[in-house]
């Protein structure tokens, strides 16, 4: 038998932990906004959307789940045209897992409507990655090739995973609308 595995999104404090099949970054805590609260280009600087917790949920019978990995097309910031030093962040560790324990969910905030704060911002960042010494990376960065590594935990009883924390950076250059959908993709071995 194989593992019944979904992708979860979280929201809000306490965080609710809603199954998606697709997200839609935005301006405000919500997992699906509709064309509310869009991200918005500034005039000057950088404005941000509110992050976001991805994370996987698993059930039914397996032996066991490890090694999650996630990776992106490699090319978001050229296909969404988030301008120049625009992109995808992905939140990282000094060192080990990158992702964020469930235990450890910082609900998303900014200025709603406007720009949510980076994810390390000295007072407002996420409380998880805000001191690390290392910054965000571009997600184009992590592709099938060389993909992010999430958590390292052995799973052998349904469970959830840590979090992927990324977070959208728009440059005065960007073009503001809809973008085209882009793939996220969790990796893991199964036993």
């Amino acid at each position: 038998m194989t593992a019944t595995v979904v992708v979860q999104e979280g929201n809000g404090s306490p965080v609710t932990w809603t199954t998606i099949t697709q997200g839609r970054y935005c301006t405000a805590d919500t997992y699906n906004p509709g064309d509310n609260y869009t991200c918005a280009v500034p005039s000057s600087g950088y404005n941000y959307g509110y992050w976001k917790h991805f994370r996987l949920g698993f059930s039914g019978s397996f032996g066991k789940i490890s090694n999650i990995r996630w990776f992106t097309s490699g090319s978001i910031k050229t296909n969404w045209n988030l301008g120049t030093g625009g992109m995808l962040l992905v939140a990282r560790k000094d060192s080990g897992d990158n992702g964020c324990p469930t235990a450890n969910y910082d609900q998303a905030r900014g200025v709603q409507g406007t720009t949510g704060y980076y994810l390390k911002d000295p007072s407002n960042g996420h409380s998880y990655y805000k001191g690390e010494t290392v910054d965000p990376a571009d997600a184009d960065n992590y592709t099938s090739a060389s993909p992010l590594v999430i958590d390292s935990t052995e799973y052998t009883s349904s469970g959830y995973s840590k979090s992927v924390v990324t977070q959208p950076k728009l440059a005065p250059d960007a073009t503001q609308g809809d973008k085209p959908n882009e793939t996220f993709t969790f990796r893991y071995d199964e036993t």
